[in-house]
């Protein structure tokens, strides 16, 4: 990995889920059964029917919270405190993730669709506490997720960093067309690339890459 493509980069933008831990420790399974619960006890609808408008908002408005707020008015705080209450055992200390992260120059942050505090308890387990100057979720976003340009537009003016200087780690493809428009340079974090023309670079390998291009 040629290092000069991201010798300009003053701001490093992490995701969260699946970024910032290999989607193999599955806390989205997790997550996904308390969002169906959720979404059962709530609107009153069979759990098929729970599963069905689980993903279909997700699909369509960008996350499963975007979809119950556009259709049918929920407060997202207590969803988001409800879904997030999840076991965090299988997250495991990953050194070579930790050594990779501090050695990068500038400010580093993470922006998830999930929220600040759960975020946290995730950054706290992963070993990563103190190596982020902030963490935004999708409350500082007023609840717009990602891929939404507002969402990007808010949290990006609030953090003040500079567009042309950043790079986003994300492991859900479309959630990096809008920071590759903003001018960031964008990195698919996957098991597998998806080729799209708004992907600078893919890698399987969060640590190895990093450590590749600082």
């Amino acid at each position: 990995m040629p290092k000069h493509l991201f010798s300009h980069v003053e701001t490093w933008v992490f995701d969260l889920d699946n970024t910032l831990y290999p989607p193999e420790a599955r806390l989205f399974d997790q997550i996904d059964i308390r969002m169906t619960d959720w979404v059962e006890r709530e609107l009153g609808v069979a759990r098929d029917e729970a599963d069905r408008l689980r993903h279909h908002y997700w699909a369509t408005y960008g996350t499963t919270l975007a979809g119950l707020m556009e259709v049918h008015g929920v407060d997202p705080d207590p969803f988001l405190v409800d879904v997030h209450e999840i076991s965090l055992d299988n997250l495991t200390v990953d050194a070579a993730l930790v050594n990779a992260i501090a050695a990068l120059p500038g400010r580093r942050i993470v922006y998830t669709n999930g929220s600040e505090p759960y975020a946290r308890r995730v950054i706290a387990a992963r070993g990563l506490d103190g190596l982020f100057d902030a963490v935004y979720g999708v409350e500082h976003a007023g609840y717009h997720p990602k891929p939404r340009r507002e969402a990007f537009n808010a949290v990006f003016g609030q953090d003040g960093l500079t567009p042309a200087k950043a790079a986003m780690f994300e492991d859900d493809a479309r959630n990096l067309r809008a920071p590759h428009e903003m001018g960031l340079r964008t990195v698919h974090v996957a098991p597998e690339a998806t080729g799209d023309p708004f992907i600078h670079h893919h890698t399987d390998d969060l640590a190895r890459f990093l450590s590749q291009v600082v």
